[in-house]
């Protein structure tokens, strides 16, 4: 079973002669326990693909399903409880709250989520990122690959079906960039979690299962040599 499943998904903005088909007839699958890289140049539709899959963005035609489930039929707060339950973000910029503990971000976390870990399986969440004595500390004291490190925990927090990841490598050298998709990887197949990461960096792709390719809207298996 694909725990998301896209068919024909189309998305365009603008109307005339400014419109702009950002994705075309897009059909994509995602197994669990797959990390998959989606590849391509700027402005190609990585971003716009990540957004759609993760429910921020409607598609102008087409269904999404994520267990089963067609997203693309559900209101505002019913896509507001899937993201919350099913899908894990990780962003470039880290995206940590600045004034907050590592420890802190996580219970913020379950002020707006149900069913999250027990005390038992964070620790042994932070012991498997290697963030155990971060803890107590804020994002300004972090390195970029600490940082990473704990979006990653802050992702698999409440342990979502589908982690999807937009350059999560972007703003760390190469030794930090490979270890943070090595974390992936091995979180991806210990939690049988899909993981879908967007990146502009080749040399990533040797960590995923599957690579495809984004070229002017257009999504398509690429062939690893």
């Amino acid at each position: 079973m694909a725990v998301l499943e896209m068919n024909q998904i189309n998305k365009t903005f603008g109307s005339g002669h400014k419109k702009v088909d950002a994705l075309k007839k897009t059909d994509f699958q995602a197994e669990r326990g797959e990390l998959i890289a989606v590849i391509g140049p700027s402005g190609s539709g990585k971003s716009t693909f990540l957004t759609i899959a993760g429910g921020l963005l409607s598609p102008t035609s087409g269904d999404i399903f994520i267990n089963e489930k067609n997203i693309a039929s559900l209101n505002e707060k019913e896509l507001s409880k899937v993201r919350l339950k099913e899908i894990g973000f990780i962003l470039q910029a880290s995206n940590l709250i600045p004034f907050l503990t590592v420890d802190k971000q996580m219970k913020l976390l379950d002020k707006v989520k149900k069913d999250n870990m027990n005390k038992q399986e964070l620790e042994q969440l932070y012991e498997d990122l290697g963030i155990t004595d971060l803890r107590n500390k804020y994002p300004s004291d972090l390195s970029g690959g600490e940082r990473q490190r704990v979006a990653i925990a802050k992702a698999l927090y409440s342990n979502p079906s589908i982690i999807l990841a937009d350059e999560p490598t972007a703003s760390l050298d190469s030794d930090r960039a490979y270890e943070v998709m090595q974390l992936l990887r091995n979180e991806t197949k210990n939690k049988k979690t899909t993981t879908i990461v967007v990146t502009h960096d080749i040399r990533l792709i040797e960590y995923c299962d599957k690579v495809y390719k984004m070229v002017d809207g257009v999504l398509k298996l690429h062939e690893q040599s």
